[in-house]
């Protein structure tokens, strides 16, 4: 019996044998994938722990690494890293990044966050066919979504948060039958939303925040299982979206909606968050909003809701964030949300309800603004009305012609009235911007997705102000205040009722303009809202008695009183000149101030003769740009003669997008070469020859290319990071506008020039300091 089934149990042994020989070769396999992906990843030190030792499937998961295996293949593998400032060394190459990793065949959870990774993704990542879920946020992704991800009919989850994907919306994304979470937020994407995208069923989560996204949203009524709808600071519009009411979250800040708020939206039973602020909502406001059963959190500040509310109307008591500022509402405040109210936030300013809290409008303007609102189509109803009135009355001779007569009469008497109401001596219009987003957003600076994080510079919410207020600042406009003049007007140091000091623009009208001919330029202006801009808080109109044109108009700033980039480089009167580490950080501020001028807001702001005179610095030496272009000024104001201070001119400085972005480029090359050598730049000709030094000395050895440089920073400075400086400031400076780079490629050098003088640690100098300087510049043109 034992001879009969030795062969057998011979058998046994041998396949189970093989079975640990093919293990152990599988798992070597993985492990070397591992340690190439280490390597490629610049060893980061969430997988500092690796090493040829390490039993990959048995290591501890924690909050940064996790890798998950089943019978012996890897399935999930999570790394969260560090580098969301700064991308991977310039020799990492996504392409042979992706070709590593597929070598997981199995894998089905791929996490991959904040580990810099750069360049457009692969197609070939769709080799790892089992896919389910894929997190890729917070890099530095750009270019399109590849076609390839369509074969991946198992995947479910999709996040490519904050990284500079552009282009369209995938409108293939409709053919993943499994897809439920879908999050876009934080890239550079454009276009209109495809209608397919109304048929991914069984979609859960839509997440598109902070990109240039317009048009009209896609039917999502059929979206029965969507519960997280985020659409905010895009510009769809102007139709409401039709929803499912299954929605829990409900996102539509800033964006340019112009519907009233459909009433299907008050039976939402399970929705909790619901923010629709900074749009050009009209109509009632829905009292029934406050009293949803699920609701905690309310927001829709910064339109033009109308109607009354009352002390008796009901509210969820769980309502932790209630903000019904800068609408037209009137009546009493509800009892519901004053009581307990050091447990909720609840903001009600600039409305015409009956209390003296929060800054209330009065009870006319109110009035005024809801008749501007809604008149235009009470007026065609007239029109149409008068039409059919007109045709009867010639059916009915002569006696209905009087009473026609008679009814016209009364309606001009009407009219009138109406008229006299609708022009009060001083007019206000407000199209505000959104200032509030997520923690996590504002923590998240990141430095070509900055160009979005409107909410990061701590600034209040923009807002239209009183001619009082104004006039209150400024001490009626004393000569004390006064900080300049020039083509466009006076600009005036101003402190407001809160202590806070900005600086305001006056800008006086050539022409009669009513305030409905601003509503697009204020809506760019009060977009204009960055780190690394001299930003916008709100506006104001002084109109005519007569007529309520504009006569005009004040444009209200931050106020940064630590002198110009200028006065820390070139100033020998300054305490401190700047190190070559704060130089650097100086030329990234400002290049991202210009990519957010051309792709942070829509319509970009192009040729925008940028000088460093232009560029102030605040108390931490954070820089700003002062002056750009905006179309209010140049098509309303006092029109601009001559040429800019710094006589510089160049090819292709004209107002087109064509050539405006590289316009502007060439003047961040100008202000390069003065951070490199410490010395002004007058002219274009000195321009064109310190470019012609600097590329001379490219070629030449350190020491020779030290020589040229400020003496102030001479030894500071890594050759490596002096070298990258250079080359960019150079290409920056070329004739021909065609070759002058991208702001991208631009700022990726900076950032390249910055980490590796960081990574030396070989800067002396004291980052510490301050002119003292007073002057705040005139910002604006």
């Amino acid at each position: 019996m034992a001879n009969r089934h030795h062969p057998s149990v011979f058998l046994v042994l041998v396949t189970f044998l093989l079975s640990i020989y093919y293990s152990e070769q599988l798992q070597s396999s993985h492990s070397q994938t591992l340690l190439r992906i280490q390597q490629l990843l610049n060893f980061p030190a969430a997988l500092s722990n690796w090493s040829n030792e390490t039993d990959f499937c048995n290591t501890d998961s924690n909050s940064s690494l996790s890798v998950v295996c089943y019978e012996d293949t890897i399935t999930q593998l999570h790394i969260i890293g560090e580098r969301r400032d700064s991308p991977l060394p310039r020799n990492f190459s996504i392409n042979s990044f992706v070709t590593t990793l597929v070598r997981l065949p199995s894998l089905k959870v791929l996490t991959l966050v904040s580990l810099g990774i750069w360049g457009p993704l692969p197609g070939k990542i769709s080799r790892l066919s089992s896919l389910e879920i894929v997190n890729m946020s917070s890099n530095f992704l750009y270019g399109p979504i590849p076609q390839e991800l369509s074969s991946l009919t198992n995947l479910q989850t999709l996040i490519f948060d904050n990284n500079m994907l552009a282009e369209t919306f995938p409108p293939w994304l409709d053919s993943l039958p499994a897809l439920t979470v879908l999050s876009l937020k934080n890239n550079l994407f454009n276009g209109s939303l495809p209608n397919s995208l109304g048929n991914v069923e069984n979609l859960r989560a839509l997440s598109l925040s902070h990109n240039h996204f317009y048009g009209v949203v896609p039917d999502f009524s059929r979206l029965t299982n969507l519960q997280v709808l985020e659409l905010d600071d895009n510009a769809f519009g102007p139709e409401f979206p039709q929803l499912g009411n299954k929605l829990v979250t409900l996102v539509l800040r800033h964006n340019r909606f112009r519907d009233g708020i459909p009433a299907e939206l008050s039976s939402y039973y399970q929705l909790e968050r619901l923010d629709i602020s900074s749009n050009a909502l009209v109509g009632p406001f829905q009292p029934g909003l406050l009293s949803l059963p699920s609701i905690t959190y309310l927001n829709i500040s910064d339109n033009k809701l109308t109607g009354m509310l009352f002390e008796n109307l009901s509210c969820n008591s769980e309502l932790d964030v209630v903000d019904l500022s800068s609408n037209l509402l009137t009546g009493s405040l509800p009892k519901c949300l004053v009581s307990n109210s050091s447990d909720r936030t609840f903001h009600y300013a600039r409305n015409c309800l009956d209390t003296a809290n929060q800054n209330q409008q009065p009870q006319p303007f109110c009035h005024t603004e809801a008749l501007a609102v809604g008149i235009l189509p009470e007026r065609k109803k007239h029109r149409q009305v008068s039409k059919v009135v007109l045709s009867l009355g010639i059916v009915g001779g002569t006696l209905g012609g009087v009473a026609l007569v008679l009814l016209i009469f009364f309606i001009v008497r009407r009219g009138n009235a109406r008229t006299k109401m609708k022009n009060p001596p001083t007019r206000l219009i407000s199209e505000n911007a959104a200032s509030g987003y997520t923690s996590k957003l504002l923590s998240d600076a990141r430095y070509i997705s900055q160009t979005k994080k409107l909410g990061a510079v701590g600034l209040p919410t923009y807002r239209s102000f009183s001619l009082e207020e104004i006039e209150a600042a400024t001490n009626y406009f004393d000569t004390v205040s006064l900080m300049g003049e020039d083509s466009y007007g006076k600009m005036y140091r101003g402190q407001l009722k809160n202590s806070s000091v900005v600086a305001i623009r006056c800008v006086e009208m050539k022409k009669k303009y009513s305030t409905q001919n601003f509503v697009n330029h204020i809506e760019l202006i009060s977009k204009l809202r960055h780190r690394h801009l001299v930003s916008a808080i709100g506006h104001c109109f002084e109109c005519s008695l007569d007529d309520s044109s504009v006569n005009k108009v004040f444009l209200v700033f931050e106020y940064v009183p630590n002198g110009t980039l200028r006065n820390w480089i070139c100033d020998e009167n300054a305490r401190k000149s700047l190190n070559w580490t704060q130089r650097i950080g100086a030329a990234i501020g400002v290049a991202k101030g210009i990519q957010f001028l051309h792709t942070g807001i829509v319509p970009g702001v192009y040729s925008n003769d940028l000088k460093i005179e232009d560029v102030l610095l605040d108390q931490n030496l954070v820089a700003k740009i002062s002056s750009y272009h905006l179309p209010l000024l140049s098509n309303m104001g006092k029109v601009r003669h001559g040429n800019s201070s710094s006589g510089l001119k160049h090819s292709s400085n004209n107002k087109s997008v064509k050539h405006g972005d590289k316009s502007d480029i060439y003047d961040l090359g100008v202000i390069l070469l003065e951070l490199i050598l410490g010395r002004q730049i007058r002219k274009a000709n000195d321009a064109d020859a310190f470019r012609d030094l600097l590329q001379a000395s490219l070629g030449a050895d350190e020491e020779g290319r030290r020589s040229v440089v400020d003496p102030a920073i001479r030894k500071a400075c890594l050759d490596q990071s002096l070298k990258t400086m250079m080359e960019i400031c150079v290409r920056c400076l070329v004739k021909e506008a065609e070759d002058r780079p991208s702001i991208e490629d631009v700022l990726w050098n900076l950032q390249f020039a910055s980490q590796v003088q960081d990574a030396w640690r070989g800067d002396s100098q004291s980052s510490e300091g301050s002119p003292g300087s007073e002057s705040g510049g005139l910002p604006f043109h």
